[in-house]
């Protein structure tokens, strides 16, 4: 039986915390040392008995941990990943991978080139509701994929925004929240060959957008829509209908995601399967329902179990930086096209 995998947390704030109660449940790993700048990290490191660094540099250097756990601030996600690379270390990096395309294609090729893996924190593709959604979906049940749908609509509190950083460019929704939808739309329908979008910020008035529309033409030619709004009294969302985070009372009869093909439809996440009851088809004949089954499972456990396996050579990353790169650069047409009014390509990596 292998002993436990020494894990290494650098960022200690609202998701390192999250990752640490996981991690701190499972027999094959071990917290072994907290790398944050932050004076409060040093009190949950030693709350959480290992060592405290300022510097995460210095703590791969005295450490050497067999993993690593990067959820510091988005713009130092690329360079810390660089870091733990270089020292050969396994990364597990919460989302976006990056924040320009530029440093995420320098990632991919770090990455490829030291042979260390990299798992990006997309932990939505980890949830059994989508795992079987996504199985559906390959077995072409649905015949001809068409029509996509997507909606997060909800209202965030006003004490929210009290965070200064929250009312700035680039902590809106597109790269805050929709980031997680556009990821599973890619995952599930496949890539996107152009958008359009329109974004504005008339409810608050802050330099980040409060509502977006997007179109989106994916390359299989089924087209979509992605409609978002964090100012919103409305249901709509992932968060609040897929039950996977218990702070959002959940909606369950509401879905968040339409999917129709030519012979078949798929709601999530209620995953209620629609189509013809007969061999004759046509908007009088009646659809039946029914329901797929799957065994629930928390999402960020499983994509923390994952990790263990990938740093243990076991397992390939189920979302890699390249991955995680193609959904980044899918957020950057969508505010190419909210700035220019013209369809965008999505860059390629």
């Amino acid at each position: 039986m292998n002993s436990p995998l020494q894990i290494a947390l650098i960022g200690a704030g609202v998701m390192g915390r999250q990752h640490f109660q996981r991690l701190s449940k499972l027999p094959d790993a071990r917290l072994c040392a907290v790398a944050d700048p932050s004076p409060q990290a040093a009190a949950f490191a030693a709350g959480c008995g290992v060592p405290y660094f300022d510097n995460h540099r210095r703590m791969l250097g005295q450490v050497s941990p067999q993993a690593v756990i990067v959820a510091n601030p988005n713009n130092l996600h690329v360079s810390t990943a660089l870091d733990c690379i270089a020292a050969g270390v396994p990364v597990l990096m919460e989302k976006p991978v990056g924040v320009h395309l530029d440093e995420v294609r320098e990632l991919v090729a770090a990455s490829a080139g030291y042979g260390v893996p990299v798992l990006v924190g997309h932990h939505r593709r980890h949830n059994p509701l989508i795992a079987s959604a996504h199985e559906l979906l390959a077995s072409g049940v649905l015949g001809q994929l068409t029509s996509v749908t997507g909606m997060w609509q909800l209202q965030k509190p006003d004490s929210y925004f009290d965070v200064l950083w929250r009312r700035e460019p680039g902590a809106g929704m597109l790269l805050t929240n929709l980031i997680h939808d556009l990821d599973l739309l890619r995952h599930l329908c496949g890539e996107v060959a152009q958008v359009q979008a329109i974004t504005r910020n008339r409810v608050r008035g802050f330099a980040n957008e409060d509502s977006t529309a997007v179109l989106l033409e994916f390359e299989n030619g089924a087209l979509g829509s992605l409609t978002g709004s964090d100012a919103v009294a409305a249901p709509w969302s992932w968060e609040l209908t897929s039950g996977e985070n218990p702070v959002y009372p959940r909606q369950p009869d509401q879905p968040c995601y339409l999917l129709a093909g030519t012979r078949g439809a798929l709601s999530i996440p209620q995953l209620k399967h629609w189509r013809y009851a007969e061999a004759v088809a046509g908007w009088h004949q009646p659809l039946i329902s029914e329901q797929l089954a799957y065994v629930p499972a928390e999402a960020l456990d499983r994509q923390l179990e994952h990790f263990i396996r990938i740093a243990r050579g076991e397992a390939r990353p189920l979302v890699d930086a390249a991955d995680a790169g193609r959904t980044l650069a899918l957020v950057e047409a969508i505010r190419q096209a909210a700035e220019t009014g013209r369809a965008c390509t999505p860059e390629t990596l």
